[in-house]
């Protein structure tokens, strides 16, 4: 009964849907200028890998892309139209006569809010469009059916919090590995491995021989210091948040203690390593991303971003009424603390991952 209320959560690790002023499609800028930062690798991996010549990309064939966990928009058709942009340059280079259509299937878990994806498609669209729910840690697609695979700013959830820190206890005072001890982090990481190699196996089925799939994550430079994490900061101060209501009554803290965020934020070497231990995939680029801030993000913005990503978890284990008085405290707590001001404090990284499938081709 343990292990399948722990399976549960992970269908509450969709966004906050709508299109209001505390939802994910209007408070997900940074997500955003991810998308843009990596705009021309993926055109010129595209260019450089995507192999036309083969069987499986003839122009008669539909061109079939799969964006994993795809939330609300429009973060989203952003992504696909510059792929989908990179592959028709592709074909004209070629002096193809014609280019295939392309389908777009929008993935996210069952509870993401489809409705406001789908009301915010664009008018002029290059593209026919699917859906498909479910989590993008299980195969999703028929075999060989996919001829691009792209994941940005998802692949740090896992799919559930580690058995051994439920069962154990062993995090308690902290809701996240990020500054704990030695043994949360390992089961973090072991966890990670898990979902990760769950998540290139099933492109692996999905994908053609000769597929392509672009990865944009988040995760921490090798040798970076968490202690000087603005994440792991951000997450204390959340922690303290739900201190200060259970102090009043309205929680209790062994509530507090069970709380677990579900995420976790890998170095380059921990990728490199988990694909090449995979082996359905040629590694054709891995780089750091530039850093998707703009300039230093406002107490109020970086907690209606906050909320709207982590949002839904907390209201899954606390309650509606308690996630409203937790980010109205992060708010006021982080107009006084240096994280948001201070660049030594924002050591993540965005990795981009380009990825070949393995075949024939």
């Amino acid at each position: 009964m343990e292990d399948k209320k722990v399976n549960e959560t992970s269908q509450k690790h969709h966004m906050k849907g709508g299109d209001g002023p505390d939802s994910y499609a209007c408070n997900s800028e940074y997500q955003k200028q991810v998308l843009i930062s990596a705009e021309d690798l993926i055109r010129q991996q595209i260019d450089e890998h995507l192999n036309i010549q083969s069987p499986s990309f003839e122009p008669q064939y539909t061109f079939r892309i799969a964006d994993f966990g795809c939330s609300t928009g429009p973060n989203t058709f952003y992504g696909v139209e510059n792929i989908i942009s990179a592959v028709k340059n592709k074909y004209k280079k070629s002096n193809q006569n014609q280019t295939p259509d392309f389908q777009v299937f929008f993935n996210d878990l069952i509870g993401n809010d489809f409705n406001t994806l789908f009301r915010n498609l664009p008018s002029n669209m290059i593209y026919l469009v699917a859906c498909s729910p479910g989590s993008f840690y299980d195969r999703l697609f028929s075999r060989k059916s996919i001829h691009f695979a792209h994941c940005s700013t998802a692949l740090h959830w896992l799919s559930k919090i580690p058995k051994e820190v439920i069962k154990r206890g062993i995090n308690r005072g902290r809701i996240h590995y990020l500054g704990g001890e030695k043994e949360v982090k390992e089961a973090y990481a072991a966890q990670y491995e898990e979902d990760f190699g769950r998540f290139l196996n099933a492109r692996a089925d999905e994908l053609v021989d000769g597929g392509l799939m672009a990865l944009l994550m988040l995760g921490f430079a090798d040798g970076d210091a968490f202690s000087l994490s603005g994440l792991r900061i951000k997450y204390e101060i959340l922690q303290s948040c739900l201190e200060d209501i259970a102090e009043l009554g309205k929680i209790t803290k062994e509530k507090v203690d069970s709380f677990n965020l579900p995420l976790y934020f890998p170095s380059e070497s921990e990728l490199k390593a988990l694909i090449e231990a995979n082996g359905s995939f040629c590694i054709e680029k891995i780089a750091k991303l530039a850093s998707p801030l703009r300039h230093k993000p406002d107490p109020k913005g970086s907690t209606l971003q906050t909320k709207a990503v982590l949002g839904m978890v907390f209201e899954e284990h606390f309650g509606n009424e308690v996630v409203e008085e937790v980010f109205r405290r992060l708010l006021d707590k982080l107009v006084e603390s240096p994280v948001l001001f201070d660049n030594k404090y924002w050591k993540d990284t965005n990795y981009f991952v380009f990825l070949k499938r393995k075949g024939v081709n």
